[in-house]
């Protein structure tokens, strides 16, 4: 059983995420579509998400009054990376899918040419660059399939760095005689 401070913090946390995530989403969409291929734009992103997460940790070891085991933290983070990442999956769904689904293809366009920009700069065969388009061109990311694909994957990643924020927060033991 979870207890109650862990579980009401890490809903409270996660959806905090997913609703940031939406924000920044929804201002890249509608300032310039471009900016979905900036790498600035992904590490502000992690940044906000990381520290909330920090945020939700310290105030969840506080609350349980410094008394955090590994696994209480883990479980914190856990819970709130997964309902930010699902509040963000779904909220890219129903903005490519069904409320602008042109976007999604002008998105996968833009991806396309990025990519092939930055083989070119790293001095990838064109051979190479051609391969990589052809398969990009089957696939688009931000289909309904792909983005829970996507998902799945963030959620693994997230889960890495919930065991390294749980070594980090978790409470220091004492040897009991």
């Amino acid at each position: 059983m979870i207890n109650e401070v862990i579980k009401k913090n890490g809903i409270t946390y996660g959806v905090m995420i997913g609703v940031a995530s939406a924000l920044v989403t929804s201002t890249i969409y509608a300032v310039d579509l471009n900016l979905f291929t900036s790498w600035w734009i992904g590490l502000l992103s992690l940044a906000i998400n990381l520290t909330i997460c920090i945020v939700l940790l310290s105030k969840t070891k506080k609350d349980l009054r410094g008394v955090f085991s590994f696994k209480e933290a883990f479980t914190t983070y856990f819970i709130a990376a997964v309902i930010g990442i699902l509040i963000s999956t779904f909220f890219n769904i129903i903005l490519f899918n069904f409320i602008d689904p042109a976007a999604k293809d002008t998105l996968n366009e833009l991806i396309i040419k990025y990519t092939a920009n930055m083989m070119q700069k790293f001095g990838s065969p064109a051979s190479v660059i051609n391969e990589t388009i052809d398969k990009m061109k089957e696939t688009n990311p931000y289909s309904t399939l792909e983005l829970l694909k996507g998902s799945v994957f963030a959620i693994v990643v997230s889960s890495i760095f919930g065991l390294i924020f749980a070594a980090f927060f978790k409470s220091k033991t004492t040897i009991q005689e």
